[in-house]
């Protein structure tokens, strides 16, 4: 086996833990749940607070989905927090400035912001699941951005690529030093105006962002930006709750956000991969990556044709998850080479994010991702306020025949895709892996690792990973780890390779992983080695 040389061990207790990408984050979290919290107060509180600690990633301005079980019912709930497109949304218009996707920042950067559901879907979530307010969540982020903190290598790293980007407007120097730049490792840096927004939202509830006087902001500057996105949007936004989408995995019940969210790829090339017995596969031999590369490229052709907002377009998600699906894709792979062309099956139809996981004493357990896609979202960050708006609305698509085809109030295709496993109808994992389309290849790989090859939690996450290009469907990333003769080995078998060096490591995702044996309450850790995070348990 290859792993990443992290030198962390897996992490264990019995009261309650928790991991995130930043440790004052992690921090926070347990102070939640050593004061009585449960794991969703614990959960929501990261969350907000993450949104200050690595801005770049997260916050008021993004998404969220969450997955959570509930010990009392023994169920486990999907929480859909993504934003709509406007309702004045033309893609027209779009196409006849000459553009063939949506910008994603700069010139034009406007037309990619979606609403941000992240504060509707704090509120909604602690409304259901928890036992603290949404003020009280909030209040270690607002320490934290008024006082100061001092960032952490790969945050700062993230920061300074994103510079430019905060640059582009006078706005973002409000997500900047005093200087202008991009904070450096071990700097203090304080977010006045973000600590103000966020004090305000702990005053006066969501309502300051969808009907108060944060959204008045948010419309005006999206409209000098030429944008779309107005007051009556955001006072029209809802988040709601629905039913996950599920595969049986050798036995265990894998469980994901049902679409728009990209969760369906994940489950598509595990029902592939069932039918082939991996125990009798080396881990981390060129079969090994091989099989899960071609799985893992199925289930994204399917995905990335189907998945758009359901209530727009019906998703064959019956079919797709079927065991005799997932045989007759199997079938298509070839040992020895590449699938030349890779295209989604036809069924009949009608018409840079953060990974938090948390359990509790008693069992709970909540799986969550926030993000405002790529770093600093579009770079549009709302003057007086902090908050940099998300660009979710670039996933949409400008072909008409696309399913993804833009349209007023439409929810986009969604990469944030918390996970969550159970075995005899016990919770097992709580996990995550971020990084955008490497989502569902994180969750393929990371299951994996524990249910076939029976790596912990930390192990697990150490192991090398690949990272297909969705782009050209072809290029695979790898760990500059992973053994020149299995990099041979893939490259003789067609696959164009790929080595990652250094912090761009980092696009091989951010993994939180929390195993539960629910026998002994013992509560298993373990947190992403590519980046700054931590797990504890307690």
């Amino acid at each position: 086996m290859s792993f990443f040389s992290s030198r962390r061990s897996t992490v264990h207790g019995i009261n309650g833990g928790v991991a995130t990408s930043q440790p004052l984050a992690s921090q926070v979290g347990i102070d939640v749940l050593k004061a009585g919290g449960n794991a969703v107060d614990a959960a929501i509180t990261m969350a907000s607070t993450l949104g200050v600690v690595e801005p770049m990633s997260t916050g008021i301005g993004g998404d969220i989905f969450a997955l959570i079980w509930d010990p009392k019912s023994e169920k486990i709930s999907s929480f859909n927090g993504s934003g709509t497109s406007s309702r004045n949304s033309n893609p027209e218009e779009l196409i006849s400035k000459g553009f063939t996707s949506i910008p994603t920042e700069g010139e034009g950067g406007a037309f990619s912001v979606s609403v941000p559901g992240s504060v509707d879907g704090w509120q909604k979530i602690l409304d259901k699941f928890g036992t603290i307010s949404l003020s009280e969540s909030l209040q270690p982020g607002i320490k934290l951005a008024e006082e100061g903190y001092p960032v952490s290598e790969l945050i700062s790293w993230a920061w300074s690529e994103n510079e430019s980007k905060l640059k582009f407007r006078k706005s973002g120097s409000e997500l900047l030093n005093k200087n202008n730049k991009a904070p450096k490792e071990g700097e203090i840096i304080r977010l006045p105006e973000l600590a103000s927004s966020m004090y305000t939202i702990s005053k006066e509830g969501p309502k300051a962002i969808y009907d108060g006087s944060i959204s008045k902001k948010i419309s005006d500057f999206i409209r000098s930006e030429g944008g779309w996105l107005d007051e009556e949007d955001l006072k029209n936004y809802k988040s709601f709750w629905t039913d996950p989408i599920k595969t049986n995995y050798r036995g265990y019940e894998v469980y994901e956000c049902p679409p728009n969210g990209q969760g369906l790829a994940a489950l598509i090339a595990l029902n592939i991969i069932e039918n082939l017995d991996l125990k009798q596969i080396e881990h981390g031999s060129s079969d090994f990556y091989h099989y899960l590369i071609e799985a893992i490229r199925i289930g994204f052709a399917d995905t990335l044709w189907y998945v758009t907002d359901p209530s727009k377009s019906e998703i064959p998600i019956k079919n797709l998850l079927s065991k005799e699906y997932g045989k007759y894709r199997f079938n298509e792979i070839d040992k020895d080479s590449v699938i030349k062309t890779v295209s989604h099956n036809t069924f009949e139809t009608k018409g840079d994010t953060v990974y938090i996981t948390a359990i509790d004493k008693n069992g709970m357990g909540c799986s969550l991702i926030n993000s405002t896609f790529q770093g600093f979202g579009s770079g549009l960050v709302v003057p007086e306020t902090g908050i940099a708006l998300q660009n979710r609305g670039a996933l949409f698509s400008l072909d008409k025949k696309h399913p993804n085809y833009l349209e007023p109030n439409m929810r986009p295709f969604h990469t944030i895709i918390p996970c969550m496993v159970t075995k005899d109808s016990k919770l097992f994992l709580s996990f995550g892996v971020m990084g955008g389309f490497q989502q569902p290849q994180g969750h393929l790989q990371v299951i994996s690792n524990i249910i076939d090859y029976g790596l912990d939690p930390q192990k697990a996450l150490d192991a090398l990973r690949f990272s297909l290009d969705v782009d050209d469907m072809k290029t695979i990333s790898v760990e500059e780890d992973i053994s020149e003769s299995v990099i041979n080995r893939l490259q003789d078998k067609g696959h164009k390779i790929d080595i990652v060096k250094g912090n761009e490591r980092m696009k091989f995702g951010g993994a939180q992983v929390a195993k539960y044996d629910h026998q002994t309450g013992v509560i298993s850790l373990g947190t992403e080695p590519r980046k700054d995070g931590s797990a504890i348990a307690y």
